[in-house]
């Protein structure tokens, strides 16, 4: 078999077309027509009072920071089992990131965990819904309405996924996706920032335009066009755009597909973890996810070196994912010695496999028995 790949982003000759009818409109900046396409296709299926496309989820994030005026010594409470975009949009602003244990099950913020971190300086809570898997939104919205903080949902992960039957990025007073090429729905490179609070909706088109009234001018609000607030260019061009609404028509049949994918690997690795040799995700009631990782997790972190050494001779690609941030070198600066154990050891274990829309069964199949190999030979 040829080289299996870790991930190959989705591509469709719609979006090419698209892109194509920029030049007709003239228009190839942020704000345009298909800007306005994609912004309306999320708030309608994500049900959000407002959606801004961003160039990246990052930007996204730091967007929310802005916001909330996150100052200096302000505390964000997030899980240290994250990308490193959850932490540095609040730090950028000189908050202290306050790293929170995960659920072994979901590899989610631990909500038994939370309550414990809030202080008087503590101004919002970010979860991260991993492998677009939900955190326990019942737990957590008690949370924050009880200690009057703000939520944020960073759902990068998670565009069609459900805590129960309400779409994630729907719960926080702000959430994020992300359009990068590595998740399910893409453009290249970009996101959007989810606005459920309406207080904010106003100040987000603003932060976006560079701190000007852009918007207003535009829609003949003011007779001047000029700076009124902080803000940076964080606005999606309409050739990502243009490519984005193609694949937003064609998310269910995305998901669909992935969830499929995600299903095989599932019910073939039943035997390994059958015999304790491997654990697979833990599907929850209140959960319904959208495919968008498969991962395993190994008895130790050497088991998964060999492993990956493994499959890698059989040329399967597969990674690890993530060094949890209050071990790295910038995060270590904030940690206070807080109990991670959970963290570090899913961390060092946890081992994903390939998974995208062009994967066949056949392969997903080829790459199950590759891997029982693996562990026949160890044994």
């Amino acid at each position: 078999m040829k080289k299996i790949i870790f991930n190959t982003p989705s591509f469709s000759n719609s979006g090419i077309q698209n892109i194509k009818l920029l030049k007709a409109k003239n228009f190839f900046s942020s704000g345009g027509f298909f800007t306005k396409k994609c912004e309306n296709w999320l708030e309608k299926n994500i049900k959000v009072k407002k959606a801004i496309l961003t160039n990246s989820c990052t930007a996204a994030l730091e967007m929310c920071s802005l916001l909330l005026d996150i100052n200096k010594g302000d505390e964000v409470i997030m899980p240290s089992y994250t990308f490193v975009s959850t932490a540095n949009a609040f730090v950028l602003r000189g908050a202290i990131p306050v790293f929170a244990e995960i659920d072994e099950r979901t590899k989610n913020i631990d909500a038994s965990k939370i309550e414990s971190l809030v202080t008087k300086r503590t101004r919002a809570l970010v979860v991260v819904h991993y492998a677009g898997v939900s955190c326990d939104m019942d737990k957590i919205m008690q949370i924050v309405k009880k200690k009057n903080i703000y939520l944020i949902e960073d759902a990068a992960h998670s565009i069609l996924s459900y805590f129960r039957n309400r779409p994630l990025g729907s719960y926080g007073d702000l959430a994020t996706f992300s359009f990068h090429e590595t998740k399910n729905i893409h453009c290249g490179e970009g996101g959007a920032l989810l606005i459920n609070n309406i207080a904010f909706v106003n100040r987000a088109k603003i932060l976006r335009d560079k701190g000007t009234n852009r918007d207003d001018f535009n829609n003949n609000l003011t007779k001047k066009y000029t700076w009124v607030d902080l803000g940076s260019s964080y606005g999606l061009s309409e050739i990502n755009a243009a490519f984005l609404f193609k694949q937003l028509l064609e998310a269910w049949q995305i998901t669909k597909k992935r969830l499929v994918i995600w299903k095989k690997y599932y019910d073939e690795l039943y035997t390994l973890e059958a015999k304790s040799l491997i654990k697979r995700p833990v599907l929850q009631n209140y959960s319904k996810h959208n495919g968008h990782i498969f991962y395993i997790v190994l008895g130790s972190k050497t088991d998964r070196h060999k492993l990956i050494k493994f499959l890698k001779i059989k040329k399967i690609m597969s990674i690890f994912h993530y060094i949890p941030l209050h071990n790295s070198p910038y995060g270590k600066r904030f940690y206070k010695n807080r109990n991670l154990k959970i963290t570090e050891r899913i961390s060092d274990r946890i081992l994903r496999l390939p998974i995208h829309n062009k994967m066949t069964i056949k392969k997903v199949i080829y790459i199950c028995k590759i891997i029982k190999i693996f562990f026949d030979k160890k044994i």
